[in-house]
């Protein structure tokens, strides 16, 4: 499982001209689910996303988590994470996981995070989706529950 999480001030998610999705600050988590992932890759990234202490204290130094500042995320399904675009110039996406699996994952993904005390706001799974962020800093973090 793969995470792209960007810290924002403001972010939010249009599906067919109807905003599904707003936060203020807090995480935008762009999530990509492969195959072989299970309940402990979901456990994994949401103790770091909930944990990371990438925003300011009051010296400006990133040592502040999501947790300690009550903030939230907006979560979108991205499957073009596991896009594989070493041959040719058409990735393609055989490690991502079908949709029927990977939409069970991300659902307990969000409530795990739930869980955690985290206002979660998602975009539509499997549908086009138009993203709207500011990534404050820019502060951008690439998390694999492979790398634990």
């Amino acid at each position: 499982m793969k995470v792209v999480l960007q810290r924002t001030n403001q972010a939010n998610v249009v599906v067919n001209e109807q905003t599904v999705g707003d936060i203020q600050q807090g995480y935008v988590a762009f999530v990509g689910i492969t195959h072989d992932d299970r309940e402990e890759d979901i456990d994994f990234l949401v103790n770091k996303i909930v944990n990371l202490r990438l925003f300011e204290d009051d010296q400006g130094k990133m040592n502040v988590s999501l947790k300690d500042i009550g903030g939230s995320v907006l979560s979108i399904s991205q499957f073009t994470l596991y896009g594989d675009y070493r041959k040719g110039r058409r990735p393609n996406f055989m490690q991502a996981a079908k949709p029927e699996q990977a939409h069970g994952l991300y659902e307990q993904f969000n409530e795990k995070l739930k869980n955690e005390g985290v206002t979660v706001e998602t975009g539509s799974f499997g549908e086009m989706m138009n993203v709207s962020l500011t990534n404050v800093g820019p502060v951008t973090m690439i998390l694999d529950s492979q790398d634990r």
